[in-house]
């Protein structure tokens, strides 16, 4: 049924007259009768029951009248829906995140994002780097916060720097290095080294290797976890030393200090990852809003 038959069929029902529903809708008397006849002869009833002197409407009128307001109701609100899937304020957004490099902000950042699109069904997934690949190739997720990818999938996505982070040691509060703030990276020669694992930071872990072969000394790596939280633990347990982002300092680290590497000026950056293919307003108004608060996002991993 035509919308717009609709709309003269509910007028003339409320006007109980033709010529009410044509000054209503700014038409002619002859063009509502058309649309009435019209649907008429599409449903094959009487809507009305017309006279010289009144319109009344009938029992499948009745009928109709009813169902053609939720009709009409329903158009709108979905002509009102798709605009704001448009401008991104309704949908579903599924976010993928590190925890060691984004829980001090995170929780922010999508209170604020929630506040600005109510609407949006905002999910949360705590996923290592080569996780949020996979669910990625997946399409799983939308958006991630992760290390710089693999060189050779970065064509695949639209990376922005969020932060950029520094390397330092990290050291059990009972080891011989505990009662410094800062070292070089050359007194941990002799140290048992706990690095994160390659396979979940290839750059870091590469990174960390080459700085300490510049500092005069292969790393004696006896420990490569998969989770920064795990890495904490070992250092605490006193099962070695760590080189590691500053950020992981955020996590639960009691029995940890972390030391800086007066040598090592490697930056580390957190990035957001969308794929270049994205068609989401919804994730670029997302990727607006991480991009606005970038001073706040850098201010609260110093």
């Amino acid at each position: 049924m035509d919308i717009k038959l609709l709309n003269s069929f509910i007028s003339v029902a409320v006007h109980q007259s033709f010529s009410g529903a044509a000054r209503e809708l700014n038409t002619v008397q002859p063009a509502i009768s058309r649309h009435i006849a019209m649907l008429e002869d599409e449903l094959g009833v009487l809507l009305f029951i017309r006279n010289s002197r009144e319109v009344m409407i009938t029992t499948a009128g009745e009928q109709l009248l009813h169902d053609a307001k939720q009709i009409i109701a329903l158009a709108e609100k979905a002509k009102s829906q798709v605009k704001r899937a448009e401008q991104g304020q309704v949908g579903e957004l599924k976010i993928a995140y590190l925890s060691s490099a984004c829980l001090s902000f995170m929780a922010d950042l999508i209170r604020r994002y929630s506040q600005l699109y109510p609407d949006v069904h905002v999910s949360l997934f705590e996923m290592t780097a080569t996780e949020q690949i996979e669910a990625f190739k997946q399409n799983s997720i939308d958006v991630g916060f992760s290390r710089p990818l693999p060189t050779g999938i970065q064509d695949e996505f639209s990376s922005k720097d969020i932060y950029i982070d520094k390397l330092v040691a990290v050291v059990g509060a009972h080891h011989p290095l505990a009662q410094y703030t800062q070292i070089a990276l050359s007194q941990l020669q002799q140290q048992k080294l706990i690095v994160f694992h390659r396979d979940e930071a290839v750059g870091l872990f590469d990174d960390t290797i080459m700085m300490c072969k510049q500092a005069g000394f292969s790393a004696n790596i006896v420990s490569q976890p998969r989770h920064m939280q795990t890495l904490l633990t070992e250092v605490a347990a006193g099962l070695g030393v760590a080189i590691a982002p500053y950020c992981i300092s955020k996590l639960y680290s009691q029995g940890c200090h972390f030391l800086t590497l007066t040598d090592a000026h490697k930056s580390i950056a957190t990035q957001l990852h969308v794929k270049s293919t994205n068609h989401s307003a919804t994730v670029d108004a997302f990727v607006a809003l991480v991009i606005a608060n970038q001073p706040s996002i850098a201010k609260s991993m110093a």
